[in-house]
């Protein structure tokens, strides 16, 4: 199957889920900075939300253009990506409008983590039905930055019962271990 239809769809649900996000801004009922005040939160959580999908998206787009077709199974291994994916303007509200207490937290830090399960489901389909001698093989490698994501999500879920604000400096660590360009698939894809 050409992979093209995975790419405009898959593009498409996260375009929803950043307008999803976005529209759970709600406008301040005055017009001074400090009616900005209470929605603090609510605007860090979806900051941090929107890079997370930029990050999925940018990964998303590099991994499908490594690979040549797609299958059935590959289909629905993105259908489980983008399920996850979906629940997190829900997360993200939630935590925000309950500034970052202790449930809302570790939820958020779970959608976070099965996302990357998601993600990681969706790159082993790809890597089998492409093949070891791959570009995408080659390029994804031991994928180190993917496991220590899913192992410090599991360590902030953990410790959103101890600190939430533990838990939210760890899921912008990740971030920012994303936010920094990985640069295997296109080095691979240009030599």
């Amino acid at each position: 199957m050409n992979k093209e239809r995975i790419l405009a769809f898959s593009d498409g649900v996260l375009a929803i889920i950043i307008t999803i996000m976005v529209l759970e801004l709600k406008i301040p009922h005055g017009d001074k900075l400090e009616d900005l005040k209470p929605l603090i939160p609510i605007v860090v959580s979806y900051i941090l939300s929107f890079v997370h999908i930029g990050i999925y998206w940018n990964n998303h787009h590099h991994m499908m253009y490594a690979v040549k077709k797609v299958n059935g199974v590959i289909l629905w291994a993105n259908l489980h990506l983008l399920f996850w994916l979906s629940l997190l303007p829900f997360v993200t509200g939630w935590m925000g409008e309950n500034y970052f207490t202790t449930i809302p937290v570790a939820l958020y830090g779970l959608d976070l983590f099965m996302s990357s399960i998601a993600y990681f489901i969706l790159s082993q389909c790809l890597l089998k039905y492409e093949g070891k001698s791959s570009v995408l093989a080659a390029a994804v490698g031991n994928d180190f930055k993917g496991k220590i994501s899913s192992f410090l999500y599991i360590l902030a879920i953990a410790l959103a019962f101890v600190n939430a604000w533990t838990s939210l400096g760890i899921y912008t660590l990740v971030a920012m271990i994303w936010v920094i360009p990985d640069k295997r698939i296109e080095k691979v894809i240009s030599e």
